[in-house]
């Protein structure tokens, strides 16, 4: 070999080298799927502190919420909380408030899918410490001397990414998988989760998905049927104006234009994401390869098709058609499919309908350790496949919940979090959880726990339940669903610690659409009701029985708060209350109400501040 021939192969071997070196990069937090959970994951963190990349395949953030085009918002209309309750507040600005958005029947909250892109970008791009890298799939994730190597590619160029903290907000729960998380796919069984509403043997169906169609008017004197899709049939859709309610067990109720009010957008658009005989389908392609899910998504889309071109003939929308105006793709049709159940990872704690029915019954008591909050009520879709086992959804009557911290951390595999519909909760509960807002602030408690192991050079499992719980607090997130206190309340933070605690709790009610959970702010307290929640926190309260079932005076409080060996005077209770804006009226004795209660619990004891455990139980 010449030497000329010798320098040739030595300088692209050290051009190669120099290449590779300007494709690595390293940041602290790494978050694959800019979805809606990913979104928030990245604001969050990078609000924190923390450098931040998100790896988002399409050209758009939201997934479900924007590329999927579930533009309708379910759930957690009264519970504002952080970037949801945000993001929200954007769509009344562009919109002109919160009429010119409640704009169907259902939800209050409907939007135009590439509005919400535009809103979460401009959220995203306002933090200097968050990259977005659009077009970019990763390939594989490995776990090497602390750190996430990733490789990634953009096109046809691949690039090498190191991490810290690696967030898993995919659609599926790919990289979760692929990281050796265990995990569980379709319906449990009842011997493992204890629910009595699950099936005796689990099995692996999953909710039907939907490929969601927006279709605009064009028009009375518009016409854009679509051409005839193939394998269409009519009979398939005829039930598809049956709008009776099947959270009631409704007899059916035949309203074709109510049908299509339910997705009604604001600017004469219409998401079309309707389960009886509309576009849902039964396709289960989680554990499929890329090539695999490709074919199925061809097939849910071509369902879609033939639902949408039965509104345009059969029932006469003939004016209605797809959106030119929304998607970036070459057939008007969203970027993604909606899934709404992908794999569910064995995480530290499992949040089953048990503790959702009945959270202060639960030997783990969970709800000490809320991250997120959620009222809809469980909702599954099993009507596109006739071999799901029956469960009986109407009978399943909850209170709205939290989701504690450890359904976000797995089992076993350290520098992870999991976000989207891919956390611990069992299949039922999925049901609840998998809902927009949920996801949102799911993916807001996966940012603080990822900058906070940045900041603290600590595991997930690490970390303090209530320094996680303290710093979603000063970002407005809610611990507790309580749905009478919101965070423009200045005591809205004292509340939500003590709710945590247990000490005051709420009171739960299975409401229609919207479960509730109730504080009750000014109503009056009663000694025996105090001294029983705080019996957990001061064992010496155990043999205090000097506390009636009467009305709570200020005087009772001193000597209550006393007996825990933290005195206080009534003067100070009186001040203190008129400094936290807390007016006492009436004579003597004055009582107090749980509003009151809470706000002097909080800055007397601070109960909030003794360390729970992951599963909820004190330290």
């Amino acid at each position: 070999m010449t030497t000329s021939i010798r320098y040739i192969i030595f300088v692209l071997l050290l051009t190669g080298c120099m290449q590779l070196r300007a494709q690595s990069a390293n940041t602290d937090v790494l978050i694959i799927g800019g979805g809606a959970s990913g979104t928030t994951a990245g604001i969050q963190a990078a609000r924190m502190g923390a450098e931040v990349i998100i790896i988002e395949e399409t050209t758009w953030l939201g997934g479900m919420l924007t590329a999927a085009g579930v533009s309708a918002i379910d759930g957690n209309h009264r519970l504002p909380a952080g970037l949801w309750g945000e993001f929200r507040q954007q769509l009344y600005k562009y919109y002109g408030g919160p009429d010119s958005v409640a704009t169907g029947w259902v939800s209050n909250t409907l939007f135009e899918p590439h509005v919400g892109n535009q809103v979460l970008q401009q959220l995203a791009s306002a933090e200097k410490k968050l990259q977005v890298w659009y077009n970019t799939r990763w390939k594989s994730v490995k776990r090497e001397n602390g750190k996430w190597t990733i490789t990634v590619t953009q096109g046809k160029r691949l690039r090498v990414l190191t991490a810290t903290i690696l967030i898993d907000a995919t659609e599926l729960g790919d990289v979760m998988a692929a990281a050796g998380a265990h995990y569980r796919i379709g319906m449990d069984s009842r011997l493992d989760t204890r629910e009595e509403q699950a099936p005796v043997q689990a099995n692996n169906i999953i909710q039907d998905l939907t490929y969601v169609a927006v279709l605009k008017d064009y028009g009375k004197n518009g016409n854009k049927i679509i051409p005839r899709p193939e394998g269409y049939d009519a009979s398939v859709f005829q039930c598809s104006c049956d709008v009776s309610d099947p959270a009631t067990s409704d007899s059916p109720q035949n309203n074709c234009y109510r049908m299509m009010q339910y997705g009604r957008l604001p600017h004469n658009k219409y998401m079309i994401n309707w389960p009886k005989c509309g576009n849902d389908i039964y396709l289960n392609a989680i554990e499929s390869t890329r090539a695999e899910r490709e074919a199925a998504w061809k097939q849910a889309k071509l369902h879609t098709l033939r639902f949408v071109y039965y509104l345009q003939t059969a029932l006469g929308y003939k004016n209605l058609g797809l959106a030119d105006d929304e998607f970036p793709t070459a057939d008007k049709l969203p970027m993604i499919p909606y899934h709404r159940e992908s794999r569910r990872v064995k995480g530290l704690v499992t949040l089953t309908v048990n503790e959702v029915a009945h959270p202060y019954e639960s030997t783990q008591p969970l709800f000490r350790t809320g991250v997120a909050v959620g009222d809809y009520t469980i909702d599954h879709h099993h009507l596109k496949n006739p071999a799901a086992p029956a469960i009986d959804f109407v009978k399943i009557k909850v209170p709205s919940y939290n989701v504690p911290m450890g359904s976000l951390i797995p089992q076993g595999v350290e520098g992870l979090i999991v976000a989207e519909k891919s956390i611990s909760v069992s299949n039922i509960v999925n049901g609840a959880t998998r809902l927009q807002p949920v996801v949102l602030q799911l993916g807001q408690a996966a940012g603080v726990i990822a900058a906070l192991c940045i900041q603290l050079h600590l595991q997930p499992a690490a970390l303090s339940v209530r320094q996680v719980q303290q710093a979603l607090l000063n970002a407005n997130g809610y611990l507790m669903p309580f749905i009478d206190i919101t965070p423009a309340d200045p005591n809205f933070a004292a509340v939500q610690k003590i709710g945590a605690t247990g000490i005051l709790k709420g009171t739960g009610v299975p409401y229609m659409w919207a479960n509730q959970t109730w504080f009750y702010p000014q109503q009056p307290v009663s000694g025996y009701e105090l001294v029983q929640g705080l019996r957990a926190y001061y064992p010496v309260l155990n043999t205090y029985w000097a506390a009636s079932g009467d009305m709570l005076t200020i005087a009772d409080f001193v000597k209550i708060i006393a007996a825990t060996g933290t005195p206080v005077t009534i003067p100070q209770v009186k001040n203190d209350l008129e400094s936290a804006g807390i007016r006492l009226s009436g004579s003597e004795p004055l009582h107090l109400s749980r509003l009151a209660a809470a706000v002097l619990l909080d800055k007397y004891l601070h109960p909030f501040e003794k360390p729970v455990t992951i599963s909820g139980n004190l330290e």
